[in-house]
């Protein structure tokens, strides 16, 4: 089933509705019962609060009627993975709260990301909502980006280049090679949707996060709902060595191959350099 350029505007018009109702949940909540049992390598990739799963919930609530009327299949952090998507022609993509460590910390970096992605592996709708300032953000394959529901565009803030990353990459001896050569400043703390969000709020700026192994560096709900909005804006995503990232990989819901982020070609392609230099 093909989805139609007016499916894709009345889908995302849900997800936007799904997003905004989560995010003001969370914003008036705080975390009562703290876990640490989710999958991933460091301490963020595996917080869990009782307020991710009702963030979740309230999204499913929303989205609900949308399976059947289009035959949707889902991918959700909070629930099992149950291979639908690799069958149906559509799924939707959702982290009911990226960034649960800054959650629970009560500083910014959280939101709630909801994308649409094709059986292929791209996102045609991206939805993004910040808890903390009550931005929304979101795109549509084809009708470009918006923030609070005007056309976005990126606009330079300065010549100081930023590398906005997580707060365990940012400890990493590749990301401060790749901040001394291309004399960048380093900020780790958010989510990875906010820091791809908040590379587009203060270009020039990137994010990134080299291959690795081990079960972390994020999966498919960390980057699909921002992988569109940077498309649709005009920026780069991609994976470390600048090929598109495949959002419906049978083999992981796992990043192994890394992500990229940034605010224009040239400093993708140099960062990309300096990975083959540090990373053959």
């Amino acid at each position: 089933m093909k989805l139609s350029t007016e499916d894709l505007k009345k889908l995302c018009d849900v997800a936007i509705e799904a997003a905004t109702a989560a995010g003001k949940h969370i914003a008036e909540t705080r975390p009562l019962e703290i876990r640490r049992d989710k999958e991933g390598d460091n301490l963020a990739s595996q917080m869990l609060t009782e307020v991710d799963g009702q963030s979740q919930e309230l999204v499913l609530e929303i989205l609900h009627p949308t399976f059947a009327a289009y035959d949707l299949a889902l991918l959700t952090e909070e629930s099992p993975d149950d291979g639908s998507r690799l069958e149906k022609d559509y799924f939707w993509c959702i982290d009911p709260i990226d960034g649960t460590l800054p959650f629970i910390e009560a500083v910014p970096g959280y939101s709630v990301s909801i994308a649409l992605v094709s059986k292929s592996g791209t996102p045609v709708i991206g939805v993004v909502y910040d808890p903390v300032t009550h931005t929304l953000y979101h795109a549509v394959k084809g009708r470009g980006a918006f923030r609070n529901a005007e056309p976005w565009k990126i606009r330079d803030h300065g010549s100081q280049l930023q590398i906005i990353t997580d707060r365990s990459v940012a400890d990493y001896p590749y990301c401060s090679a790749v901040a001394k050569a291309l004399d960048a400043s380093v900020k780790g703390q958010g989510g990875g949707v906010m820091n791809a969000i908040w590379c587009l709020e203060s270009p020039p700026a990137c994010y990134f996060k080299f291959p690795k192994e081990q079960k972390g560096g994020g999966c498919f709900w960390d980057y699909a709902a921002t992988a569109c909005i940077y498309t649709e804006i005009g920026a780069v995503v991609s994976d470390m060595s600048g090929n598109p990232l495949n959002l419906n990989a049978e083999y992981s819901r796992f990043n192994k191959v890394g992500i990229l982020y940034a605010t224009d070609p040239e400093l993708a392609r140099r960062v990309i350099e300096l990975k083959e230099e540090l990373q053959p």
